[in-house]
């Protein structure tokens, strides 16, 4: 079988594949978790009724994302060994630990207290029954916690040493805390509680439309509301300070992002709204841009110097044109999501929030756009961390396992496709 493809290249299709079906249900678990700990609480405050409904309705649907998720989880973690395995051989003393400390402390205290969260109404206490929500919470952000770090290190690479080609720890709160894990971390949580604040909005406008306004429905989206404008106002200000972190620390990705192949010396770096970068002739075709706003956000000064693309060796390059588009995405889903939630703000204050028709139509196309940005972010980052599996320290082809063939890795690509579409999509 002859998919005119390399096995890296299959190998990397298929990670992005697995990885990216993933993703979309830990940031909904992670996100929902904490809204059904936050449900309970004021329902034990209160003790209005409605919260402890919407609790019961929201909790299934966490329980089948927790579920997918950690299906999806095992299948991707089995390409470290069958596809990655150089990658594992040489910088497993480095993830191996990572991933072995979020079993031992995020799994275990899901696992510990899921089944009472799930099952436990009218078996425990209503407080025992609350902090065991509270428990699954927590676990879910340490998980999170240990994931992002691991991606971190190996995107801001330190607190190591190399001996013999194997990557040897020297200081693991250096490598824990590496340089972009506070900006992705913040960024991460945030989007999971964007993501599920979004389902959340999404599934009550539905209601809304189909002409069901009790106060259950009412309450599920004023809530939602109030959490996507918290949440989409504070992700502009954290993307803002990973931007300027990846400048730092990643400054190839960061030009492939603005779309920048010369660095400017005389003046300022326009902020591009529209271009197609040409990886092949290193320039822009139809660029629409707004002159020195980009050294303006990126350096804080109208002539600030930002370093092009064309510095790099084209051999250390990211894809310019995938880059520059999954970022423009996502950021102007992050800017729906504020006009979302500043036209809920406008409805409140006419007090039209739960009459107006085209704002819950609105507001129903919104909801999937989470999980799209989502997406799109960690395209960004991944495809613009590329050629390097390790920044700086191993490149991707290099962690692929060697005896691995194209047609082994693209028979296992089709194959996963077709049971996820089979097993996910019946589900």
């Amino acid at each position: 079988m002859d998919l005119g493809l390399t096995a890296l290249e299959l190998a990397r299709i298929q990670f992005a594949f697995t990885v990216s079906f993933h993703i979309i249900f830990p940031a909904t678990s992670i996100g929902l978790a904490c809204f059904l700990a936050m449900l309970e609480w004021k329902w034990l405050r209160s003790q209005n009724p409605i919260y402890k409904d919407l609790f019961k309705f929201w909790i299934k649907i966490f329980a089948v994302a927790f579920g997918m998720g950690v299906v999806s989880g095992v299948v991707m973690s089995y390409q470290f060994g069958t596809n990655w395995s150089e990658f594992s051989r040489i910088a497993g003393s480095v993830t191996g630990p990572l991933l072995t400390y979020e079993v031992l402390s995020a799994f275990f205290l899901e696992a510990g207290f899921l089944g009472i969260m799930l099952f436990g109404w009218g078996r425990v206490s209503p407080k025992s029954h609350f902090f065991a929500t509270l428990m699954v919470a927590i676990g879910t952000c340490i998980s999170m916690f240990w994931i992002l770090s691991s991606n971190s290190w190996m995107q801001t690479p330190q607190g190591f040493s190399v001996e013999n080609g194997i990557i040897i720890p020297t200081d693991w709160w250096a490598i824990v805390f590496n340089p972009s894990f506070p900006y992705r971390f913040a960024h991460m949580a945030v989007a999971a509680f964007l993501v599920s604040s979004l389902l959340v909005v999404g599934t009550a406008a539905w209601h809304l439309i189909k002409g069901r306004r009790d106060e259950l429905i009412k309450k599920s989206f004023s809530m939602g509301l109030w959490m996507v404008l918290a949440t989409s106002c504070l992700q502009v200000v954290i993307g803002d300070h990973h931007g300027l972190n990846t400048l730092k620390h990643q400054p190839a990705k960061l030009a492939a992002i603005e779309g920048h192949w010369k660095t400017n010396h005389d003046e300022g770096m326009p902020l591009l709204l529209f271009a197609i970068p040409n990886m092949d002739k290193e320039e822009n075709l139809y660029e629409v841009e707004i002159p020195h706003l980009g050294s303006l956000i990126l350096t804080h000064s109208m002539e600030g110097k930002v370093t092009g693309l064309k510095d790099f060796a084209p051999e250390d390059r990211p894809n310019a044109t995938i880059v520059f588009w999954s970022f423009r995405v996502m950021v102007a889903l992050g800017m729906l999501m504020v006009m979302l939630s500043l036209f809920a703000l406008w409805l409140r204050k006419k007090g039209k929030l739960y009459g107006s028709s085209w704002f819950h139509k609105f507001a129903l196309v919104m909801g999937p756009t989470g999980y799209i940005a989502l997406l799109a972010g960690w395209v960004t980052t991944e495809v613009g961390r590329q050629p390097w599996v390790i920044y700086g320290v191993m490149r991707t082809k290099d962690g692929l396992s060697h005896a691995v063939t194209a047609d082994q890795v693209g028979i296992s690509l089709i194959i996963f496709v077709l049971v996820y579409t089979i097993v996910f999509g019946s589900g």
